[in-house]
């Protein structure tokens, strides 16, 4: 279940979500259809399989990687997505960045690919994996968060998070440190791995384990068929949009942090009397180390 009223995910999020995973020829449809979605939904299967040097039968099939039904199916969510953008121009600000784009471009190609991500993200997140995942981390007797590089960010702030509800988490950002900790795990525990590709071994690898020892095991990755995915009982996934100068992990932080926001609020939820009375005992710490001015 996605949560209502957001907005859909489009499908050039979707198609670039699936393409690492798709093989040559199907690769190849998805770059022909991301470069010319205007061109892609004007044509018929049988012009489009020539454009993308291939066949009608290997078009249908692409159909289905991507979660769809049929060839009508492609081109009405396109219509969808570019409907969507005529309506709203500022969804349609665009990627690139040139060298000589003033500040106003700038900020306006960031923010619209900010918001855009956080967007898709909302209507795509399943929300009963998300309730899952969360009571889970509120029984376990030990959560690991892992993740290394820009995706050790979003690791360390959901580890931040739990720790201040009085939650038994620690983080993990060291392939040995995560490793050692993974095989320290059991059943009455929780692994959380953060990944953008789903593919770091650094992520994957302490992950396998965990789930080898017998521990709750949750993916948070853009990349539903990804091998960190396939290794989790629960998967949360993220959209993202890159722009120039931010690529991969760098343009999911927004996403990373959406999807942890929601299983830290619910945590919260779940835990009851544990959550408030951490929060209340905690929450004058802020307070007591303010800046105050000589008189």
């Amino acid at each position: 279940m996605s949560i209502e009223q957001a907005v859909p995910a489009d499908l050039s999020a979707r198609i670039r979500a699936a393409e690492p995973n798709l093989g040559g020829a199907l690769r190849d449809v998805a770059q022909y259809i991301l470069a010319d979605l205007p061109g892609t939904m004007h044509a018929s299967i049988g012009e489009l399989a020539t454009g993308a040097g291939t066949s009608p039968a290997t078009i249908t099939r692409f159909c289905r990687a991507i979660g769809l039904e049929s060839y009508r199916e492609l081109k009405l969510a396109i219509a969808e997505e570019l409907g969507r953008n005529t309506v709203n121009p500022a969804l349609n600000v665009g990627a690139g960045i040139e060298p000589n784009d003033d500040m106003e471009r700038v900020a306006a190609v960031v923010i619209s690919a900010d918001l855009q991500a956080i967007q898709h993200t909302a209507a795509q997140l399943d929300l009963d994996e998300v309730d899952e995942a969360a009571k889970a981390i509120t029984r376990a007797r030990r959560v690991d968060v892992i993740g290394t590089g820009g995706s050790g960010t979003s690791a360390t702030e959901l580890q931040l998070r739990l720790h201040r509800i009085g939650c038994p988490v620690w983080v993990w950002t060291e392939n040995h440190l995560a490793e050692t900790s993974a095989h320290l795990l059991g059943s009455d525990d929780v692994a959380v791995g953060i990944s953008h590709t789903g593919s770091t071994r650094e992520t994957v690898e302490p992950m396998a384990i965990a789930r080898e020892q017998g521990a709750t095991t949750i993916a948070i990755t853009n990349r539903a068929q990804s091998p960190l995915a396939k290794l989790a009982d629960h998967v949360l996934t993220t959209a993202a949009l890159e722009t120039s100068f931010r690529h991969g992990g760098l343009a999911a932080r927004h996403s990373q942090l959406v999807v942890v926001d929601c299983l830290y609020i619910r945590v919260a939820q779940l835990s009851g009397d544990r959550a408030s009375n951490a929060l209340n005992r905690t929450a004058g710490i802020t307070r007591a180390h303010a800046y105050r001015e000589r008189s």
